[in-house]
């Protein structure tokens, strides 16, 4: 009798830990769509916007693709998620990215982040992880608007474009970017 119960309850047990774990890897197959969805119409955005930007996308190993908030009042902060592409082999890497500064700044801003990485060895660089540390000074209000470059610089091209929002700032920013554990 104590083994039929003992089984039974182990049963129970599989059974409840593996409809959550379908349930958990279907919410994450959900995400994952949702940001391969906001990446590619930040693409589009960004290629309608900036001509350069298409031809340093043809050249580039890899890219990124972040979505994120930033607010502050004299502290800076905010975070968000995206993906980065290796464009050899299409393996997607979901990524999460943090920042933090302090600096003369109010307000909040919703932004698109797009990296292009020139070469291989730049791709695998970020997707390792860490901080990249920025002096930045600018303003947005209210309009969208994307920050225009035509080069690779060390390895890599940054644009940011901006959504509705507003954010008056010159700060030191601390980025950190590190693979989402939860979209695997």
């Amino acid at each position: 009798m104590y083994m039929k119960r003992s089984l039974m309850l182990a049963a129970l047990l599989t059974f409840t830990a593996g409809t959550a774990w379908a349930q958990s890897d279907a919410k994450a197959e959900q995400r994952r769509l949702e940001i391969d969805t906001t990446a590619q119409k930040t693409l589009d955005q960004l290629f309608k916007e900036q001509a350069a930007a298409h031809e340093l996308y043809d050249r580039a190993a890899g890219y990124a693709v972040f979505t994120a908030t930033k607010a502050g009042f004299i502290v800076s902060g905010g975070g968000g998620n995206g993906v980065v592409i290796d464009k050899q082999s299409g393996k997607r890497t979901y990524m999460r990215m943090g920042l933090g500064g302090i600096g003369l700044g109010v307000g909040a801003q919703r932004y698109a982040l797009v990296i292009l990485f020139e070469n291989a060895e730049h791709l695998e660089k970020f997707m390792k992880g860490g901080w990249d540390s920025s002096a930045t000074a600018e303003a947005a209000a209210g309009k969208e608007g994307v920050s225009a470059r035509s080069s690779f610089i060390d390895g890599t091209a940054f644009y940011q474009l901006t959504e509705k929002g507003l954010m008056a700032h010159a700060d030191v920013t601390g980025t950190r970017f590190w693979v989402n554990d939860d979209l695997k």
